[in-house]
């Protein structure tokens, strides 16, 4: 029998049961990076709290440093809580935002997160903003010590029951999950060593006790695809037996909401990257000393692309067709040597190797090759990872193009997490 084989079958059945994981409001989860031009997401974004020259919202950067730990404060430099809180709030104006105020909530004001003015404040808000930063913050400036609601998160969940919209980009949508949380890590480290419950260097680091709890369909990682972030989250969801994970990729949004016709909630791509969806149903562990991970199936889903989580259907956004019979390569590309652009590959621009797993595995689907692999720049020991189109799961590629953007799209791409 495959290992917590039992465990994924309860995941399973929970997120089946209609109206478990109901939306009450929306919300709207970018994977960081979010730039200002970025018109698809800003604009859905006001249009879900009310629309232009209607929406209220309430800037929550509590996940970065407070002035009082800012050398630039006070300056055009200024990289702190209550700078970037006034930035947003200025730009979602630009965007048609009637009102949009900074919450005066962060490290050095914690005591602000029961304040009646405050309270008030956000009461009187249709939309809500969460900034980045490190989600540690906003544990706790926004939750008990025990780990519950302050009565400022409690008025926030009171608004996004009653309709309310809840964006995030980075931390702001990390701390969205309900289940176990990322908080670090690599991927390379991720595999060799496994996940561990406090921070240290590159190591995979998460908290089982999540985040805020607003998405419940399965584990939720940001700035994805550029930071190869595939690896971590799928030995995180195996670690934890969860049969479902999220990768959000930047300057890319990911849209959770109900869809009143259909009677369920749908998810659906914003923005210029895409969002992984890792299925590990039927996944299985390897059985020698190092961990291995067979069998999981990987989709990608870029602008338009929805995803029904409580009946597991994929519906690819109108413009892209099947690129079966039509792929442009005869083959894949080389071998990569970098298969989660590691931070250890870089240069003076950052990571060389931005985006590695999507690109390979969106090329994929583009030839005529039916598999192809890549494996980890560090060695001692050094993994791979086997890409498969599968025919038992009818993995389908497409590609359109998108706001004149050339696209890729695949589902169900068979994927092997291993040492070589």
């Amino acid at each position: 029998m495959k290992l917590s084989k039992l465990c994924r079958h309860a995941v399973l059945v929970m997120a089946l049961i209609p109206g478990l994981g109901h939306a009450a409001g929306a919300l709207l989860l970018v994977g960081g990076g979010l730039k200002d031009d970025n018109a698809a997401i800003y604009q859905r974004f006001i249009q879900l709290a009310g629309g232009s020259g209607q929406a209220k919202i309430g800037v929550i950067t509590a996940a970065s440093i407070p002035e009082s730990q800012d050398p630039d404060a006070g300056t055009a430099d200024a990289a702190n809580s209550k700078a970037n809180g006034e930035y947003y709030a200025n730009l979602l104006k630009t965007y048609g935002a009637v009102k949009a105020e900074w919450i005066p909530i962060d490290l050095d004001h914690i005591a602000n997160n029961s304040n009646s003015t405050v309270l008030n404040q956000i009461n009187g808000m249709t939309g809500f903003f969460f900034g980045g930063g490190d989600q540690s913050r906003l544990v706790q400036t926004l939750q008990t010590a025990s780990r519950g609601d302050s009565p400022a998160l409690a008025a926030i969940r009171s608004k996004y029951n009653a309709g309310a919209v809840l964006a995030g980009t980075s931390a702001g949508t990390a701390i969205m999950v309900d289940g176990p949380m990322v908080t670090g890590g690599e991927s390379y480290e991720a595999l060799r060593y496994g996940p561990y419950t406090s921070p240290y260097g590159d190591d995979l680091s998460y908290d089982p006790q999540g985040g805020f709890g607003f998405f419940n369909y399965g584990l939720l990682d940001t700035h994805f695809s550029e930071r190869g972030r595939q690896g971590r989250i799928v030995r995180l969801a195996d670690y934890t037996n969860t049969s479902f994970a999220f990768g959000v990729d930047e300057n890319t949004g990911l849209l959770v909401q109900n869809n009143a016709s259909l009677g369920q909630v749908e998810m659906e791509v914003l923005g210029t990257g895409g969002v992984f969806v890792f299925d590990l149903r039927n996944a299985e562990l390897g059985s020698g000393s190092s961990w291995a991970l067979y069998d999981v199936l990987a989709s990608y889903l870029t602008s338009g692309d929805k995803y029904r989580p409580q009946t597991g259907q994929f519906v690819i956004g109108s413009g892209k067709t099947s690129l079966r019979g039509r792929e442009y390569y005869s083959s894949a590309m080389t071998a990569t040597g970098d298969i989660f652009s590691s931070p250890n590959n870089s240069g003076a621009n950052g990571r060389r190797k931005p985006r590695e797993f999507a690109i390979v595995s969106t090329d994929l689907f583009d030839s005529r090759s039916t598999s192809t692999l890549g494996r980890t720049y560090e060695r001692n020991p050094r993994y791979r990872v086997d890409m498969v189109k599968s025919t038992q799961f009818d993995s389908h590629g497409y590609q359109g193009t998108v706001g004149g953007k050339s696209l890729i799209s695949y589902l169900r791409l068979l994927v092997d997490f291993r040492p070589n």
